[in-house]
């Protein structure tokens, strides 16, 4: 059962990851467009939002890891 848990997860990241890559380039251009024309709001807020989806992994790690640590050892 594990292995194939493992297995439908590594799959479902490899067939996920093709599509990321042309956003990156779509968001450089639309700040670069931006920072060419005398604008600089989107490219704070993009920063912003960067910074917010990486942050959100991290947490449900944090939560993940601090639930662990308090029921390891009631069973």
């Amino acid at each position: 059962m594990k292995k194939l848990l493992f297995t439908f997860v590594l799959a479902s990241l490899l067939l996920a990851s093709g599509g990321s890559f042309a956003q990156c380039a779509m968001c450089r251009r639309v700040t670069e467009t931006n920072a060419h024309n005398g604008g600089n709001k989107v490219g704070k807020k993009l920063n912003s939002g960067i910074l917010y989806l990486l942050a959100v992994p991290y947490l449900i790690g944090a939560v993940g890891a601090f639930t662990w640590y308090k029921n390891r050892n009631k069973s």
